[in-house]
């Protein structure tokens, strides 16, 4: 009996061939244009795609790269496309970037949702259009999958547990009182959630007073704002909790520029190597390491195994590490 990606090459082909495309396989990570999709190809490998969030974090570009390594080390098992939005709150395009995907004959779709309610629904055409789903880096939201009987697996870290860990370093610096601000990350998006949980499970544990809590919508010019903002309306400020690095370099110029890196520790969430030499002089106090390079890798062996019918869907947890100057290589 032919598996059901072996089907799929050919429920596809003839109507894609009648729109005048071929086959797909590994293409850039720029989002593709709306007139010219890649070719599909009918052969013996299953198509992985991968859809990530903004590619302009560099984050994702890690993620994708982890990606493409492991394809070419496994070039027999399976093709890969990876598609990217260039903003994080770029919710409709992604959905467009997954309807795509379904449409040019993907097997696999390893999503990586900008928005944990609203790719729910394109999640759900996916799986009934026969598709093997599985959800990285952001957990979709569990009960508006309930709602539609979606049994979809998560494969990433436990954001809260990462995110109380750097809490907990940041609270062994400061003396219980003390005033603290989280900048969070985009509204709707369960990690961001989960990261500041952790943050007030730490500071709420030691005592101290969050005064705020902000959206920087993960970015690092919003987060500057943010920071800014928060500094002059708190004048006794003494720690910024940062929901992600690329939000925690812009915190850490706001401290620069406000006279402020004394007295204002920063703490971030991923790794990024744009961090690591803030890290390492103390301008950042931890980080931590969810692995960004070997995240998708799990999400596409793990949506393989279901694929080969060796597997059932079921979440997996993936590792995170603290990350402090004294640990850093």
């Amino acid at each position: 009996m032919q598996s059901r990606w072996t089907r799929s090459r050919y429920v596809f082909l003839p109507a894609l061939a009648a729109l005048g495309l071929f086959s797909l396989g590994c293409t850039s990570s720029e989002p593709s244009s709306d007139d010219a999709d890649p070719p599909v190809v009918s052969n013996d490998r299953p198509v992985v795609a991968l859809v990530m969030k903004s590619l302009a974090n560099e984050f994702f570009l890690t993620m994708e790269d982890g990606a493409r390594a492991h394809q070419q080390t496994n070039p027999d098992r399976y093709e890969l496309i990876a598609e990217g939005i260039k903003d994080e709150l770029d919710v409709a395009r992604q959905i467009d970037l997954m309807e795509q995907m379904v449409a040019r004959g993907a097997d696999v779709l390893v999503l990586a949702p900008a928005d944990s309610q609203a790719l729910v629904s394109a999640a759900a055409r996916a799986v009934e259009a026969g598709v093997t789903v599985v959800n990285i880096d952001n957990r979709l939201d569990e009960d508006a999958l309930a709602e539609r009987g979606l049994d979809i697996p998560f494969v990433g870290p436990d954001n809260r547990g990462g995110a109380r860990q750097a809490g907990e370093v940041l609270a062994g610096t400061l003396n219980p009182g003390d005033e603290v601000a989280i900048i969070e990350g985009a509204p709707g998006a369960y990690n961001a959630l989960q990261r500041r949980l952790g943050f007030e499970d730490a500071m709420q544990a030691a005592g101290m007073a969050v005064v705020a809590a902000q959206s920087g919508y993960w970015e690092m010019d919003r987060a500057n704002g943010v920071a800014a903002a928060l500094l002059l309306a708190h004048p006794e400020l003494t720690a910024l909790l940062c929901a992600n690095d690329s939000m925690a370099l812009g915190a850490a110029a706001a401290v620069r520029a406000a006279g402020r890196s004394e007295d204002v520790a920063i703490v971030g969430f991923d790794n990024i190597s744009a961090v690591q030499e803030l890290v390492r002089n103390g301008s950042v106090l931890a980080t931590v390491d969810q692995h960004a390079d070997q995240i998708a890798v799990n999400g596409i062996e793990h949506a393989l195994a279901i694929l080969d019918g060796g597997e059932t869907p079921a979440d997996l947890q993936t590792e995170v590490t603290l990350i402090m100057a004294d640990t850093m290589p």
